[in-house]
C-alpha cells in the first residue's frame, strides 16, 4: 500500500494504491470511490472494502479521494473522478496495471461517480479517441436523483440511510436542484448508455436506494449493456464497509470480488487485437 497524488488542472487529488503481494504486473486495476453523499468521506472510508478486493480479486486498487461539497460542490468530484480514471490508464506503467484492465467502481455517491466515468468517458469515445473503463462495479449506487423511487417510502427512515440523510446531501451536492436532471447527477437519465462498459450492480434488500439502482441496470441490460444485478436482501446501506462486524459484509464483497476477477482480473496482459486497438 502506498499513497499517491494524481495530478488535474485544479490541483492534486490524494489516492492510495492497494496490490496484494505475489500479483502478477501489470495486473488488472479497479478506480474505487468511496461514498458520503458527496459531502463526507475520505481514504479512510474506503480502505477496508478495497484491502478485500485487492486482496480476494487479486488486482491493483486505485482509491480517490476526490473534491467534497459544500466547498467543492457539482461537478467537482465527477470532474476529479475522471480526471482520476484517465489518469491511471495514461500511466498504467507507472502504476504496474494493464491499461486494458482497468475499471472503475464505487459506493453509494461514490458508485455514482463510477457510473457517471463509465457515461461521461463512452459518449466522449463516440467523438476522439478516449479511454473507456472495462467494466464498472455499482455497490448501492445513487443513480437519480431528480425524484425519490418506491424504496424511498418503503426504508426512508429508521435504518442506515435515511430520506432526510439523502435530502440533506443532495442540497450540499448541487448548487442549482434542477441540476438533478443532468445525466451526470442522475445517470438513469441518460439517453444512451449502449456502449458504457459491462456492469456489476449489487444493491442492499433495506435501502432508499435500492430501486434506482436495480432501475440502472435494467436500463443497461435493456440496452444491451452486460450487466449483472444482485439484490442482497438481507442487508442495509453501506454495510459493505463493516467487514470487520460478521459474516454478511463479507460474503457481499466476495461476491463482488468473484466478479471483478472474471470482469478485469482475467483480462489483464492479454493481447487481442481488440486491446491492440485501444
Amino acid at each position: 500500500m502506498r499513497d499517491l497524488t494524481i495530478p488535474t488542472p485544479e490541483g492534486g487529488i490524494p489516492a492510495r494504491l492497494y496490490r496484494p503481494a505475489g500479483v502478477r504486473r501489470p495486473s488488472a486495476a479497479l478506480v474505487y470511490f468511496h461514498g458520503g453523499g458527496w459531502v463526507l468521506g475520505d481514504l479512510s472510508a474506503s480502505d477496508s472494502v478495497a484491502r478485500f478486493l485487492a486482496h480476494h480479486a487479486a488486482l491493483t486498487v486505485i482509491a480517490v479521494d476526490y473534491r467534497l461539497a459544500p466547498e467543492n460542490p457539482f461537478p467537482a468530484a465527477v470532474d476529479d473522478a475522471l480526471a482520476a480514471f484517465t489518469h491511471v490508464v495514461e500511466h498504467a506503467g507507472e502504476y504496474g496495471v494493464d491499461p486494458a484492465a482497468v475499471g472503475v467502481g464505487g459506493e453509494s455517491a461514490g458508485g455514482n461517480l463510477a457510473a457517471v466515468v463509465a457515461l461521461e468517458t463512452a459518449r466522449r469515445a463516440r467523438e476522439a479517441s478516449c479511454p473507456t473503463p472495462a467494466m464498472q462495479l455499482l455497490l448501492m449506487p445513487v443513480t437519480d436523483l431528480s425524484r425519490k423511487h418506491r424504496s424511498y417510502e418503503l426504508f426512508g427512515t429508521g435504518l442506515f440511510l435515511t430520506e432526510a440523510q439523502m435530502d440533506w446531501y443532495k442540497a450540499h451536492y448541487l448548487p442549482d436542484p434542477e441540476l438533478a436532471t443532468d445525466p451526470r447527477v442522475s445517470p438513469l437519465l441518460a439517453e444512451d448508455v449502449h456502449d458504457v462498459a459491462p456492469a456489476y450492480v449489487a444493491v442492499a434488500g433495506f435501502d432508499v436506494l435500492r430501486d434506482e439502482g436495480e432501475a440502472y441496470a435494467h436500463k443497461l441490460r435493456d440496452a444491451g449493456v452486460p450487466a449483472a444485478l444482485r439484490r442482497h436482501s438481507g442487508i442495509t446501506h453501506s454495510m459493505v464497509n463493516a467487514t470487520g462486524s460478521g459474516p454478511a459484509p463479507r460474503a457481499v464483497l466476495r461476491e463482488v470480488a468473484g466478479a471483478l476477477r472474471m470482469g478485469l482480473t482475467s483480462r489483464a496482459g492479454l493481447k487481442t487485437p481488440e486491446v491492440e486497438a485501444r
